[in-house]
C-alpha cells in the first residue's frame, strides 16, 4: 500500500538522468497546441497526481511511461497508485494512449504511444486531434504519419536547353514522316504537350497518341498535332487519398483498443461505468469540474 503524504508543496522530481527510453511502447509523445511550462499548471490536480504529471511534463519524447517504469522512478507511489494517477490524468484530459502498427523489415507490430499534453483536453479535441483532424496544428501533427511533400515544380530547363515537350514534338517526325514539324513548329505548340507532361503523360504516351490513325496524307501536320493535342488532353487526376492512419486508442485502464470517439477520458465503455461519477450534462464537459469530482476516486487506498 502506497503512503499518504499529506504535504501541499511536495516537489516534483526531475526526469532521470539517463531516462528509460521505451522498449515495447508506451513511449511519451508531446500533443500539439501546448502552451509554455508555468507553475500553475498542474494546480487543479490532488497532491499525488500533481506530482506524477509534473515528473511526466519533464520526461523527453519517447522516455517510458508504462507503470512499472514510472514506479521505479517515482519511489513515493507503488504501480497501483501509478496507474491511478495516470487514469486520473487522462479522465483530466492530460493524456492519451495509442496503438499504431509499425511495418518495417517484413514484419509488423504494434507499438503503444502515451500523448502527453501539458495543457488539458476535452474529449473533442482529443477525438479530433488523434483523427489527424482541425485540432492539431499542422506543423505538428499528432498519431499521424508524416504528410507527402506536395510535389515540386518542373526545374525550368537550362539557357538553350530544349524542354521535354519540345523535344517529344522534334521526334515526331521521325516516328512517322507525315508530322515532321519544324522549329517554329514544335515552340508553338510546346505548351500544349506541356500539359500533358504536367498531367503525367510520358514522351511515348505523347508520341503515340499522335500518330495513331493518321490519314494517309498528311498536308497541315502542325494542324493535326495541334487538334490532336486538344482532343486527345489526358484528363487531371488527382492525388490518391491518403489511407487513415492505421492507429487505435487504448483504454488507459485495461488496455482495450478502439476509436478515439468511442473512449472517452481514455477509457473504454466498462472501464468509464466501473468509474462513473454523477454529473450533470451541462458539466460534464468541464474539465475542472471533472478533476474536482474525482478527487475521491484519486485518494490511495
Amino acid at each position: 500500500m502506497a503512503a499518504q503524504h499529506f504535504s501541499p508543496a511536495l516537489p516534483a522530481p526531475g526526469a532521470p538522468r539517463p531516462h528509460r527510453a521505451a522498449k515495447s511502447g508506451y513511449g511519451k509523445q508531446a500533443a500539439p497546441g501546448q502552451g509554455p511550462s508555468h507553475p500553475a499548471d498542474f494546480a487543479s490536480l490532488p497532491e499525488r497526481e500533481r506530482y506524477v504529471a509534473a515528473y511526466l511534463d519533464r520526461l523527453p519524447e519517447g522516455a517510458a511511461m508504462d507503470i512499472k517504469s514510472l514506479a521505479k522512478d517515482l519511489p513515493l507511489y507503488g504501480q497501483m497508485a501509478i496507474g491511478t494517477a495516470l487514469r486520473a490524468l487522462a479522465v483530466a484530459g492530460h493524456l492519451r494512449r495509442v496503438r499504431r502498427r509499425v511495418d518495417g523489415d517484413g514484419t509488423c507490430r504494434w507499438v503503444t504511444y502515451t500523448y502527453w499534453s501539458r495543457t488539458a483536453h476535452d474529449n473533442e479535441w482529443w477525438t479530433t486531434a488523434l483523427s489527424g483532424g482541425a485540432a492539431t496544428p499542422a506543423s505538428a501533427p499528432v498519431a499521424v504519419p508524416p504528410q507527402r511533400p506536395a510535389p515540386e515544380p518542373p526545374a525550368p530547363p537550362q539557357s538553350g536547353a530544349p524542354s521535354a515537350a519540345y523535344l517529344a514534338l522534334a521526334g515526331l517526325g521521325r516516328r512517322d514522316p507525315r508530322l515532321t514539324l519544324s522549329a517554329a513548329d514544335c515552340a508553338a505548340l510546346e505548351p500544349l504537350a506541356a500539359a500533358w507532361f504536367a498531367r503525367g503523360a510520358g514522351a511515348e504516351h505523347l508520341a503515340s497518341a499522335l500518330t495513331a490513325g493518321l490519314p494517309e496524307d498528311v498536308t497541315h501536320p502542325l494542324g493535326l498535332v495541334r487538334r490532336r493535342l486538344a482532343d486527345k488532353m489526358p484528363p487531371h487526376v488527382p492525388d490518391a487519398p491518403r489511407p487513415a492512419p492505421d492507429l487505435r486508442v487504448e483504454c488507459v485502464e485495461c488496455g482495450r483498443p478502439g476509436p478515439a470517439a468511442a473512449l472517452r477520458d481514455g477509457l473504454c465503455h466498462p472501464c468509464r461505468g466501473t468509474h462513473a461519477q454523477p454529473s450533470t450534462p451541462d458539466r460534464a464537459n468541464d474539465v475542472a469540474t471533472r478533476v474536482a469530482g474525482l478527487r475521491g476516486l484519486m485518494r490511495t487506498p
